[in-house]
């Protein structure tokens, strides 16, 4: 790995280490963003399957926030 972030200095690409860090987190928490995203939407999805095939119950707010 210090071999590769050697030659990115060395490129150009980046000026110093701390640059390469930078780069590889933002690549992490990118990554880690589109994780969720699509854990989030297989839920959706499998909720609205389940919808659909007429398995939920009627929402009551009231129930849900007796004081609203």
């Amino acid at each position: 790995m210090e071999d590769y972030i050697q030659c990115q200095i060395r490129s150009g690409s980046y000026a110093n280490l701390s640059e390469v860090v930078r780069a590889g987190m933002r690549l992490l928490m990118e990554r880690d963003n589109a994780l969720q995203f699509y854990a989030l939407k297989a839920d959706l999805e499998e909720a609205l399957r389940e919808a659909e095939s007429g398995r939920f119950e009627t929402f009551d707010p009231q129930a849900y926030e007796p004081d609203a």
